[in-house]
C-alpha cells in the first residue's frame, strides 16, 4: 500500500468516526452533565403533566441523564409540540405528546402551524388509557342498551358534557351517537371537573371521563358507569364491560401518550431513546402507580407509535367532518 493510499484511508476513517459521533445524541456524548428536556404542552398539575413527571426520573435513570419536565401550555398542546419541532434533532429535547393534540386537533382547529405527521419524529409509546361512559345515577337505565333505548325514546333530551369543543370526550360522544343511532346534545365545559359535577347534579345525562376519575365517583356512589371505551376491560374496573361487549361492536376509543422528537432524527438516537423508554416502563413501581390511575404502560417500538397515530388520525377525520373551532 502506498503512503498516499494509507493517508487517504486514514482520513476517510477519521471522517466516518466524526460522522458517527455527530449522530449520537447530546445525552449519550456526556451523560454525566447532559440534560434532556421533556416538553409537555399542558399546564402543571394536569393528567399529562402528572404522568410525565412520574415517568421523567425513570427515563433519566435509563439514559444516565437528568430529564426535566418543561411545561409549554397553549393551543391544546400544540405550542409545546411546535417548540420541539424547531429544536435540534439530537435527542436533547423531546415531546411528551397526548393523542388528542396529534390526532384530533389537526382536524378541528381553524389555524394549524404544525403538521404532527411531518414535523415530529415518533420515538416510543408510553401509556394508554380509556374513558368510561358515566351517567347520572338517578337515570332509569342500568346498561348501555337501556341507555340507547332511553335516548331513542327521548330524542334531543339527552345532554352530555365534555372538557370543551373538539376534546376527546366530546368526539367520543359524537361517535357514540353515530354508532347507536341516537340524537344527543353536547354541552361543552372548561374541563372535565365541572362537567362531572353537572352529571352528578342531574343537569347532564352523561359524559365520557377518564377511567381513574370515573372509578372514584362510582365507588363513592355518585354516578353509574356503564362501559369503558377500550377494546379490553380495564384492570382497575374489571367488572365494567367494554362498549363492544355492551352492544356497540365497532366502538373503540383509547387515548395515549408518547415520546416524540423533532423531524429528522436519525435512526440511531431514536433506537437508543426507544430502548431507554421501554426499560423505564418495566419499572414495577411506575406500573403500579399508573394502574391506580387507570393507565396501562404501552411499550413498543417507534413504528408502533407511528401506526397508532395514523390510525387514530384517520378515525377522527371521519368523526370531525365539518367541525372547525378557534
Amino acid at each position: 500500500m502506498t503512503h498516499r493510499s494509507f493517508a487517504r484511508r486514514r482520513a476517510l476513517g477519521l471522517l466516518a468516526a466524526l460522522a458517527s459521533v455527530t449522530a449520537v445524541p447530546a445525552w449519550a456524548q456526556s451523560p454525566a452533565g447532559a440534560t434532556v428536556r421533556l416538553v409537555v404542552g399542558y399546564a402543571a398539575g394536569g393528567p399529562v403533566d402528572t404522568a410525565a413527571r412520574q415517568f421523567a426520573p425513570l427515563l433519566g435513570r435509563e439514559l444516565g441523564s437528568t430529564v426535566i419536565v418543561d411545561n409549554r401550555p397553549g393551543a391544546a398542546g400544540l405550542l409545546g409540540a411546535e417548540m420541539v419541532s424547531k429544536s435540534p434533532a439530537d435527542g436533547s429535547t423531546l415531546y411528551f405528546g397526548a393523542s388528542p393534540t396529534l390526532t384530533i386537533s389537526p382536524h378541528v382547529l381553524k389555524t394549524m402551524t404544525l403538521d404532527p405527521a411531518k414535523d415530529l419524529t415518533p420515538v416510543a409509546p408510553v401509556l394508554s388509557y380509556a374513558n368510561a361512559l358515566v351517567i347520572n345515577k338517578e337515570l332509569p337505565v342500568k346498561s348501555l342498551q337501556e341507555l340507547i333505548a332511553y335516548a331513542k325514546a327521548n330524542p334531543a333530551k339527552v345532554f352530555y358534557g365534555s372538557a370543551g369543543m373538539g376534546a376527546s370526550n366530546h368526539l367520543s360522544g359524537e361517535l357514540f351517537a353515530r354508532q347507536s343511532g341516537t340524537q344527543l346534545t353536547h354541552v361543552p365545559y372548561k374541563g372535565n371537573a365541572p362537567a362531572m359535577a353537572d352529571v352528578i347534579g342531574g343537569q347532564l345525562t352523561m359524559m365520557f371521563d377518564i377511567v381513574s376519575t370515573a372509578r372514584n365517583y362510582q365507588q363513592s356512589g355518585r354516578v353509574r358507569v356503564l362501559a369503558v371505551t377500550s377494546r379490553g376491560r380495564n384492570p382497575s374496573m374489571p367488572e365494567v364491560p367494554t362498549m363492544r361487549e355492551a352492544g356497540l361492536p365497532g366502538y373503540e376509543v383509547i387515548g395515549w401518550y408518547g415520546v416524540f422528537g423533532p423531524a429528522g432524527m436519525a435512526a440511531g438516537p431514536v433506537k437508543q431513546l426507544n430502548a431507554a423508554v421501554n426499560r423505564a416502563l418495566a419499572d414495577e413501581g411506575l406500573r403500579k402507580q399508573w394502574a391506580e390511575q387507570g393507565y396501562e404502560p404501552w411499550a413498543g417500538d417507534a413504528a408502533k407509535l407511528a401506526a397508532q397515530q395514523r390510525s387514530d388520525f384517520e378515525m377522527w377525520r371521519g368523526v370531525t367532518a365539518g367541525m372547525k373551532f378557534e
